[in-house]
């Protein structure tokens, strides 16, 4: 029989010590919840690290592709400046309205903008804005569109951002070379186009934690 695996007591403790949960981010979990949203934010111990990257960068302009109800968004957020900027993009209507009261409730709407429809659509829109260079990407949305959002990253960003992309691991199938699932897919393509990219140097680490066995994928913008 096998034994039960400590990761989410691992990650509880590193949460309490490390990046607990303060009343924002509790109820934004609260109201997402109830709202009915999927399971499937980050922890806080990865809503920490992204903090501190963001901090690393200097970050003064994220761009967040996957919104779902805001929790990562206000991690995020809390690393910029007063005058920095925060655009989410969030395919569900549903989704932004949770996440857009989730923000305010934070303080945050000033610096943070929620724009609602599918990512492939609102990026060429927000392209033609011509916006400063995003300092950090982070991509967080479906899966079977990752090599479109980070082709969409490079367009966007300059060399020295970063660019993130969550859930690269699906369960240990990324490695699985002939999978159909459309998922695993187009994280493979992602995970393809970063290490062959030649303005992309990155790598791509693996975890666990109360979401199970997962990772990320870590990208710079070389030029």
């Amino acid at each position: 029989m096998s034994q039960p695996q400590p990761w989410a007591d691992v990650d509880a403790y590193f949460a309490g010590h490390l990046s607990p949960d303060d009343e924002a981010l509790e109820a934004a979990l609260r109201d997402s919840d109830a709202a009915g949203l999927p399971h499937v934010n980050v922890t806080a111990p990865q809503g920490k690290l992204l903090q501190l990257l963001a901090q690393l960068q200097g970050a003064r302009h994220i761009l967040e592709i996957g919104t779902l109800g805001g929790y990562s968004t206000i991690w995020l957020a809390r690393a910029l400046p007063a005058d920095g900027r925060l655009i989410s993009l969030e395919y569900s209507a549903k989704h932004a309205e949770v996440a857009t009261r989730n923000i305010a409730r934070a303080g945050l709407d000033r610096i943070v903008e929620v724009r609602v429809g599918p990512a492939l659509e609102s990026l060429p829109k927000l392209a033609d804005d011509n916006p400063p260079p995003f300092d950090l990407v982070f991509i967080d949305a479906d899966k079977a569109n990752n090599p479109h959002y980070v082709e969409w990253a490079l367009r966007l960003t300059s060399a020295g951002s970063l660019i993130i992309v969550d859930n690269v691991v699906r369960g240990g199938h990324v490695a699985d070379t002939d999978s159909t699932d459309p998922d695993i897919r187009g994280t493979r393509a992602a995970i393809e186009l970063i290490g062959s990219h030649p303005r992309l140097s990155g790598t791509a680490v693996q975890t666990v934690g109360s979401k199970g066995y997962d990772g990320f994928a870590l990208a710079r913008v070389l030029a």
